[in-house]
Order: structure tokens, then sequence, then C-alpha cells
């Protein structure tokens, strides 16, 4: 029988170290800001008096307020030390979470969905600055990948739950997001500071000045191109990945003319996808001197999958398609994360890995509306089957080809450089 290294690579040996289990417990939340509302929005319609045109409105509620968020969120961690930063977001995600089960209008539920999404920037954030913190190499690496196969078995595993206890009651699956307060008390327990460079900041934390200087240093490293495509390349995966989610049931149901159980069926292959594909990324990343070649090659595999998906013919070569897909995502975001954690200073990481996810979160956002606003309007020349597909593949080339430009870029670029 393989062992888990085997699969995992040689670095493997983490998940039993304690900091990385806290962590991987850590991020079995934050996936679930997006994905345990997939398979619900429909039965939230009625009873929050929303309609089938606004009822997404309970995703981009989640994901706007974190674009601000996130880059505050990781200057402060950078400032106070990551467990504090860490507790606050599991509270307060699991407390306006749980709150939409209490409330019974749409722009309740909308204000809540908006204050977790500021839970969600305290979290995944800092997770993966923690794990910079903690782990350099191939070391680092294989930690990030293994969080990111984390984050799609957990979005495999509880929308299944929230769509038997919808059946049930349309509250019942945000009691889910409970799960919070057991896991912050765990933590408040176990998790020791990661950054051994919090003690001395916070003597200077108070201080305007150092606040000030912080946020210079903050403005010089991104104007460096080493940090800026990497920011960039970040939220360009996104654009991918999110125009899959949100035009998915669309293609599937609308354009093949399946049902939506195989949509959900493709969602989970994407998913559980990326997951296994994310878990190799110690192995590859210890096999090659350089990442470009393979991250040039899963943006590749990412963008040319989502066009195959939205050119296929039948669902069995859509299936092939989001395979492609999620491969290159879970590879493209698990070693993306890798470089970006070892390119600042220990005492920026969290604000360089926060504006990069701060990047992901607003292609998040801005995807399905721009896609929208392009369908729409090719409708009319080209009728609505055509219209999805041709929109569908640009997404794909463009958010791989955004990629492949920003990494050449960077490749191009001197390194980092910091006065002082």
């Amino acid at each position: 029988m393989a062992s888990f290294s085997s699969i995992a690579g040689a670095e493997s040996g983490i998940v039993r170290e304690r900091p990385f289990q806290l962590l991987l417990l850590i991020n079995v939340l934050p996936p679930l800001g997006t994905a345990l509302l997939s398979p619900v929005l429909g039965s939230l319609v009625e009873p929050l008096g929303a309609s089938t045109t606004n009822i997404g409105l309970m995703m981009s509620a989640f994901t706007a307020p974190s674009i601000v968020v996130i880059p505050i969120a990781g200057v402060i961690s950078d400032r106070y030390g990551r467990r504090p930063v860490l507790l606050f977001g599991l509270v307060w995600f699991g407390l306006t979470g749980t709150a939409i089960a209490f409330v019974s209008t749409f722009a309740a539920a909308l204000a809540l969905r908006a204050l977790q999404g500021i839970g969600f920037a305290a979290l995944t954030p800092i997770i993966i600055t923690s794990l910079g913190d903690l782990y350099a190499g191939t070391k680092e690496a294989t930690a990030q990948g293994l969080r990111f196969t984390g984050s799609g078995l957990s979005q495999t595993a509880f929308p299944l739950a929230a769509g038997v206890l919808v059946g049930m009651a349309w509250q019942y699956p945000f009691l889910l997001y409970a799960v919070a307060f057991p896991i912050a008390a765990v933590v408040y327990g176990y998790f020791e500071e990661p950054l051994d460079e919090a003690d001395d900041g916070k003597s200077e934390a108070g201080s305007g000045a150092g606040v000030r200087e912080q946020l210079a240093d903050m403005r010089a490293l991104v104007a460096q191109r080493r940090a800026w495509t990497m920011v960039v390349a970040r939220g360009s995966a996104n654009v991918a990945w999110f125009g899959f989610l949100t035009y998915n049931s669309i293609l599937v149901v609308d354009v093949l003319g399946d049902t939506p159980a195989e949509a959900g069926v493709l969602a989970a292959l994407a998913s559980l996808t990326y997951a296994l594909a994310a878990s190799q990324a110690g192995r590859i990343a210890d096999a090659v001197d350089d990442r470009l070649y393979p991250l040039v090659a899963a943006n590749a595999s990412m963008g040319a999958g989502l066009a195959l998906v939205f050119l296929a013919p039948s669902f069995a070569v859509a299936a092939v398609g989001v395979v492609f897909m999620g491969v290159g995502f879970g590879l493209v975001l698990s070693i993306y994360r890798s470089v970006i954690t070892a390119l600042p200073p220990a005492d920026l990481r969290g604000g360089l890995v926060s504006l990069g996810e701060g990047s992901g979160r607003a292609a998040a956002t801005a995807t399905p509306v721009f896609m929208g606003v392009a369908v729409a309007a090719a409708t009319r020349p080209l009728g609505f089957e055509t219209a999805v597909r041709a929109v569908g593949v640009g997404t794909g080339l463009l958010g791989g080809g955004v990629g492949v430009v920003c990494l050449l870029l960077m490749s191009a670029s001197p390194p980092i450089r910091m006065e002082g």
C-alpha cells in the first residue's frame, strides 16, 4: 500500500506537527463562505423574500468586503501577530454566519454575509502567511499544497451536508458555521504565535508613525515588478475558477441539456481534482529548480481546460475539461502562495500575502458581473448558447493568459530589495 509520503512528497511529515495541524483545522472554515451556499441558494429565494435574479448577491456580498479588508488584516497581523487576527476571524466568521439562520429578510441576510466576509479576510490570508512564517523551501510548498487540498475536501463535504439540511429547513445549513466556535477554543488553547518579530512589533503598534512606516514599506515593496506581477497573477487564477463556478449550471442545464445534479457532479469533480493536484505541489517544487515552468504549464492547463468545458459538445467532454482546469488551478494557487510568502521580509509577509488574496477576491467579485454583461451583449448578435460558450472560452484564455504574462515578467525582474 502506498504511504502518504509517497503520494504527497518527502516533506509530508509536517502533517504530524501541531502548528500545521491547527492551521489545517482553522482552514476548514474559509472555503465554506461560498461553497456552503452553492447548493442551497435556490432554496433561500422564497423564505428571504428574494428573487432568482438577485439571490446571487448572497455570494457577492460575502466576497466584496474582503477586497478592502484583506490588506488591512495583513498589515495588522504583521504589527500585532497572527494569532489574535486568526482568533478574531474564527469567532466573527462563525457568529455572523450562524446569525443568518435567525433573520427573516433578504436585506438582513445580505448585511450578515458582508460582515462574514470580514471574518474571511482575517482567516485565509493569515493562514497562508503563517505557513510562510513556519516553513521554507520545499517544506513550505508542501504545506501550502496540503492546505489547499484541505480546502478542496472541505468544499466537497460540507455542501453535501448543506444540501441535506436545507431539505429540513432553510435555516439549518447556516448552523454549520457554528463549528467555528469549538475550533476557536482549540486555537486559543494550543496555537502559538508563529511570528518571532511580533513581540517587537507590539511596542510600536500603537504608534501612528510605526503604522505609516509599515504602509510606506508596503508601497515600496509592491512598486517592485517582482511583487506586483505575483499579486496580479494570483488574482488572474480566480478569473478562470469563478468563471466556471458562475456558469457551470447554466452551461450544463441550458446549453448541454443535462440536469442540475450533473452540474453538481461537475462542480464536485472540479473541487476534488484541484484538491488532489494541490497535494502534489511540494513534490513538484522539490523536482524542479525553477518554478516558472510548472507555473506556466499549470496556467495553460487551467485556461485551456476551462475553454474546453465551454466548447464541449457533451457532459463527458466537459468533465475532461474540468479535470485539466482543476489540475491547473490546484497547482497554480498552491505554488503562487508559496512564491509570494518567500518574496518579502518577514515583517511585510502578511501584507503582501493579503494583497495577493485581495486581488483574488476582487477577481472573484468582478468576474461574474463582467461575464453577465458580456453574455447579455453577445446574445443579440450570436444567440444565447453561442454567447455563453464564447464568453466562457474568453474567460479561460484571459485567466490563464494573464498568469503566463505575469510569470514571464516576474522571471525577468530583479530580486526584491528593501532599504534599511
